[in-house]
């Protein structure tokens, strides 16, 4: 009898270790899956994010197609009003060399605006397609980044990054700090990849008032920002310092309203602007201005 007591709290103890062990991995696959669950949703939300941006370029794209379309449609009318009047007068006797001639030049015009066009609209283009892609290699880059801290987006056909002022320097200061550098050299890596681009900095205050022995007021402050982020990725992180520009703007370009202090945070940033090389566009204009 004690035996079959002995065998029988032997098993009741193996059943609760086997039961414990089992709420054990019950419990770490509920975990498992709430990670997942939140690693998906937040998946979502990002691919939500570009489907946005992509679906605003698409509109407008669609609208300079449409502006070009335009142009096409009066091109076109003009070539054939300018071809029929041709036409017409090479039947005419009374028709002069010099007539003759002043015609030709006007088509010969029209078709080297006809090249200008096709020339913007292709440089356009491309231009939207590098700006997709700058943003979207720029968003992985800064993916652990808070979104409050680093913003990328693109505006009037460039490319912005705006990082808070927490982030990149104590109050007061301009002194670039450990966390920011490491922003930076994310951002300097995917410049560094398109070299075909220039990078302008600028600096930007709220409007509460500053006097330091090193900063007179909130336009030294937000130059001497933009100088330091330009001298970080010029010396730490080889970003050619004749692509780059250093700007102050101090507090004459708010994002938000100056009267609050969750609007004085939005203001206080620096902003990193990635555009073409201007030189590149005027080069296009005046080869399109040569053939008129």
């Amino acid at each position: 009898m004690k035996r079959i007591l002995i065998v029988f709290a032997a098993v009741a103890m193996l059943a609760s270790c086997n039961s414990k062990k089992r709420l054990a991995e019950i419990k770490s696959l509920q975990e498992a899956r709430d990670k997942a669950v939140a690693s998906l949703n937040d998946c979502d939300q990002r691919t939500a994010d570009l489907r946005s941006q992509l679906s605003a370029k698409d509109n407008d794209l669609q609208g300079k197609d449409k502006q070009v379309g335009d142009l096409q449609a009066q091109i076109d009318y003009l070539k054939k009003t300018n071809t029929n009047l041709l036409d017409r007068m090479s039947d005419l006797s009374i028709v002069s060399k010099s007539g003759a001639e002043s015609i030709k030049k006007s088509l010969e015009t029209l078709n080297e605006q006809t090249k200008y066009t096709n020339n913007l609209n292709a440089s356009i283009q491309r231009k939207d397609s590098l700006n997709l892609a700058l943003v979207m290699s720029l968003k992985r880059s800064l993916d652990d980044i808070n979104d409050q801290d680093v913003q990328v987006e693109v505006k009037k056909g460039v490319v912005y990054v705006s990082i808070s002022d927490k982030l990149l320097f104590k109050s007061g200061s301009y002194d670039i700090t450990p966390r920011a550098e490491t922003v930076l050299g994310k951002v300097a890596k995917v410049v560094n990849d398109h070299k075909e681009l220039d990078i302008l900095v600028e600096g930007h205050t709220d409007i509460v008032p500053i006097s330091t022995a090193s900063i007179k007021d909130n336009w030294d402050l937000s130059a001497l920002r933009a100088t330091s982020v330009v001298r970080t990725l010029q010396s730490k992180f080889g970003v050619a310092p004749e692509r780059m520009t250093a700007g102050g703007r101090s507090e004459y370009i708010p994002k938000d309203d100056n009267t609050t202090s969750t609007g004085r945070q939005q203001n206080r940033r620096t902003e990193i602007i990635i555009t073409p090389k201007l030189d590149q566009f005027f080069n296009l204009l005046s080869n399109g201005q040569a053939g008129k």
